[in-house]
């Protein structure tokens, strides 16, 4: 892996109580967290404004210790020591100021390169945080992983779900599609896909013409969906939302 953008769409589709589907264009970034200040670009930023930019308090714990050192101490918790390997992070980057990623992505290595865990870690819009850690003991470039729902994400949808992840490692194309089921039937499903762009001010400055806004466009895209819901008849549940974080 090495840095890019990659641009693409984010799809879902509900089927519980009413169908609902909506597509958005989006882009990311595929940053490596050793390298966050040597990028030498106009339009992007470490840890300070810029028209884009990544702040390591957007993620992990929300607070100021780098998101490396973050990442080496969960893994810890599970006994695994990357302190050798690379990690890099797919994520929205901060956009003229703001910061919002409904999932993000860390990709775990060894000193050999060798893919050893992901971690999938959720936002929600109340501002809670939850991560799901996968252990990997083979290398693969479609990664499935399976959990139960144990973080409060949308109104919508009930806390008795599972999920079922399926994950295209970056390379020239990134796709992550996400299943929610309760008692083994599917209520939503999914996706990210994109393609790989370089990461350079021409990419950066093409995509905020294209692209505008995009960590604005979407949370204003998760209200204007919530409003849509309702116009259908489907009443939100609003139970004590998780703080769940990722902790130092």
């Amino acid at each position: 892996m090495t840095p890019a953008l990659y641009a693409g769409t984010v799809m879902h589709r509900r089927y519980k109580q009413r169908h609902h589907a909506f597509r958005y264009r989006v882009f990311w970034g595929l940053f490596d967290l050793d390298e966050m200040g040597a990028q030498g670009l106009r339009l992007f930023s470490y840890n300070r404004p810029n028209l884009f930019s990544l702040y390591d308090r957007d993620h992990g714990d929300g607070s100021d210790t780098p998101l490396r050192r973050q990442v080496d101490v969960l893994l810890a918790r599970h006994g695994l020591d990357l302190r050798d390997g690379k990690v890099f992070l797919l994520a929205m980057p901060r956009t003229l100021g703001y910061s919002f990623n409904p999932l993000s992505l860390y990709f775990c290595h060894d000193a050999g390169s060798a893919l050893k865990a992901v971690i999938y870690q959720v936002h929600n819009t109340f501002g809670g945080r939850h991560h799901y850690v996968q252990m990997l003991d083979h290398a693969a470039p479609q990664i499935r992983f399976s959990c139960a729902k144990n973080f409060y994400v949308s109104p919508f949808l009930e806390m008795d779900l599972a999920y079922r992840f399926r994950l295209t490692l970056p390379g020239e194309r990134v796709a992550v599609a996400i299943q929610a089921s309760e008692a083994g039937r599917a209520v939503l499903d999914a996706a990210l896909t994109a393609e790989r762009r370089p990461f350079t001010d021409w990419a950066l400055f093409k995509l905020a013409l294209s692209i505008p806004a995009v960590t604005l466009k979407v949370i204003a895209a998760i209200h204007w969906e919530a409003v849509r819901l309702r116009i259908k008849g489907i009443a939100p549940n609003f139970p004590e939302v998780s703080k769940s974080v990722l902790r130092k």
